[in-house]
């Protein structure tokens, strides 16, 4: 009689493992009649990553992080952080992927995301570039020394 509770227990997990794990996690997004009726208006209102939602509202205010960044296009690259921007582009290109995994699959937020990206990559560029040309400012000017002196002994020459 001792066997018996086990074996009870045995018999009611069973079905759990006749069917293969992926399989019990699918699950159909046939649209009712409903939903295939709706207009386009309210299928958008209805969706779940419609206006009732935060999956709308989050990209619409991280809109305001890419102009900010977009106006800054406008300031000078010494002015410009490199961490700050560096952080942008990381962020931009993180969440972009995210968002193209997690379900519902947000479109619009992993735009704002990209956007995110091509401003940090921008300011990042520009501001290496500008230290590039920092670094080779001193070669320059010596350059110009030496292309002056020379302009200076061919006057003398002539």
């Amino acid at each position: 009689m001792s066997s018996r509770p086990s074996y009870r227990l045995f018999q009611a997990s069973r079905n759990l493992f006749r069917q293969p794990l992926l399989r019990r996690r699918i699950q159909t997004a046939a649209p009712s009649e409903a939903e295939a009726s709706q207009s386009g208006f309210a299928k958008l209102w209805n969706s779940p990553v419609g206006p009732k939602t935060v999956h709308f509202w989050a990209p619409i205010m991280k809109w305001a992080v890419v102009l900010t960044g977009v106006s800054d296009f406008a300031r000078p690259a010494e002015s410009l952080s490199l961490t700050q921007n560096g952080a942008l582009m990381a962020t931009g290109a993180i969440w972009t992927r995210w968002c193209l995994i997690i379900k519902p699959k947000n479109i619009f937020l992993a735009t704002v995301n990209f956007f995110l990206f091509l401003v940090g990559s921008t300011q990042v560029a520009r501001i290496l570039l500008y230290r590039q040309s920092i670094k080779d400012q001193p070669l320059a000017e010596e350059l110009k020394a030496v292309a002056q002196e020379q302009k200076d002994t061919a006057k003398t020459v002539v």
